[in-house]
């Protein structure tokens, strides 16, 4: 099988040099997942607009769809970093673990947590009790598309590293306990 490898800044397009200069301004480094997107001349720069883009959810509940979706897929490497981000925007070590399981304590971020798990679990086909929780909790339609956007971006960013299997270069996510 090709082993994959994480291009440096001289290896990457003029553009995707630009880009690696402004992540490495903005978080200290270019993490490796960013990087191996830069094996395509175009792949970074419609990564990082699609990710920026506006959306209806906070920061915190990306975050939740997120851990859940990373989880589900089993990609250790947006597992370990989104616990990073997970921190960086008030969860607990504790917290971050349940959400990776797919519950919260504060019903809307269960609400939110569990339908982003039956989507990526059933390809966007949710129980209908499920879906009727969700809008229960608050959220709208508009913020059911900002979700469906939200597993898009995690998945192929879970996809790309389980099949690349780069590097992770965040601190190492704990393993969830098998019950």
């Amino acid at each position: 099988m090709k082993k994959f490898t994480v291009p440096t800044r001289d290896e990457v397009s003029e553009s995707n040099q630009v880009l690696f200069d402004s992540l490495k301004k903005g978080l200290g480094f270019v993490p490796n997942l960013y990087a191996t997107i830069a094996h395509s001349d175009n792949g970074l720069a419609k990564y990082l607009a699609f990710q920026s883009a506006k959306t209806s959810l906070s920061n915190k509940e990306k975050e939740v769809v997120n851990l859940v979706v990373s989880e589900v897929n089993g990609c250790r490497y947006c597992q370990s970093a989104h616990t990073v981000l997970g921190k960086m925007n008030g969860f607990s070590d504790e917290e971050i673990l349940n959400l990776r399981s797919g519950h919260s304590s504060i019903a809307k971020l269960d609400a939110l947590v569990k339908l982003a798990k039956d989507v990526t679990e059933n390809k966007g086909r949710v129980a209908p009790d499920t879906l009727e929780a969700f809008y229960t909790a608050g959220y709208t339609d508009g913020n059911l598309v900002d979700v469906i956007l939200q597993v898009s971006d995690k998945i192929a960013m879970n996809y790309l590293h389980n099949l690349t299997e780069i590097p992770i270069d965040f601190p190492l996510a704990a393993e969830l306990e098998v019950a």
